[in-house]
């Protein structure tokens, strides 16, 4: 199995950040908080730069084919949501070694077989859910921009286009890894995590799955394993353990909780 052409965070956000760490744009960042600023960009904008990224990564890694068991078992998680709260979604699988997931704007989910190799059904379900609450929400559309403005080197407040321009072949694989190193806002994540709880509740799945996927990732994230990727995710989506208790909270409040047991990862995958 392949590592991911670049190593990269979550982009929509596989696990939100308690205090998300902002991406360092350099110049662009700066100018991106001026409040005068010739340059706009519109969802349109947004979604039409995603779905150009997406083609870029999808083109530069392996993609799962239609007769792969990580296809077909995302198919049987996922293809019922692929229109979800309005939102027209499509997703695949790349066949590589990081432990991750993201969302764009276009409404693309990208699953990495090796987090499906550690989650179960239930945990997965939690985490697209997490991504769909993302690009419900617009947070893509920031992170986006920002990432547009670092790969194709422009000062917002003095550019003297106010539309996005053409990228090279180059500029979007750095639009690529730029919109997937980007962060959320605490806000965001937060707003993100009651919106997967509130997809698990509404199509009747196991909302404890939310809790148990944040223990395994602060299992992940404790030191004693070493997985490729995972690290650098871990920087801006820090705090597994306090968000598992949030889930768990709301799921006592609602009467849906139901004691996992101590949970652990698995020794073999689930994936087979």
């Amino acid at each position: 199995m392949k590592k991911l052409v670049f190593t990269f965070l979550v982009a929509a956000c596989l696990i939100g950040a308690a205090n998300a760490q902002k991406l360092n744009l350099g110049k662009a960042a700066s100018a991106a908080s001026n409040s005068v600023s010739a340059f706009t960009f519109t969802n349109e904008d947004a979604i039409k730069l995603s779905k150009e990224a997406v083609n870029w990564m999808d083109e530069h890694n392996e993609v799962a084919g239609p007769d792969d068991p990580y296809t077909q078992r995302l198919e049987r998680l996922f293809g019922k949501h692929q229109s979800q709260d309005g939102l027209a979604l499509n997703y695949k699988v790349y066949l590589v070694s990081d432990i991750n997931a993201f969302a764009c704007a276009d409404g693309s989910v990208r699953v990495f077989s090796s987090l499906m190799d550690i989650m179960t059904d239930d945990e997965l379900l939690s985490i697209i859910g997490h991504e769909i609450g993302h690009v419900k929400n617009e947070d893509t559309k920031d992170a986006m921009k920002n990432a547009y403005m670092k790969a194709a080197a422009i000062d917002a407040a003095g550019s003297a286009s106010k539309t996005v321009q053409a990228l090279s072949d180059s500029q979007l694989g750095e639009l690529a890894n730029a919109m997937l190193d980007a962060s959320h806002s605490r806000k965001q994540e937060s707003e993100a995590d009651e919106y997967a709880y509130g997809f698990m509740k509404q199509h009747g799945y196991n909302v404890v799955a939310a809790y148990t996927a944040f223990k395994k990732l602060a299992l992940l994230s404790s030191g004693d394993t070493n997985v490729s990727g995972f690290e650098k995710m871990l920087s801006s989506h820090p705090d597994s353990e306090k968000r598992a208790e949030e889930v768990k909270a709301k799921a006592e409040k609602d009467g849906l909780w139901q004691d996992p047991g101590t949970v652990e990862l698995p020794q073999t995958r689930l994936t087979e």
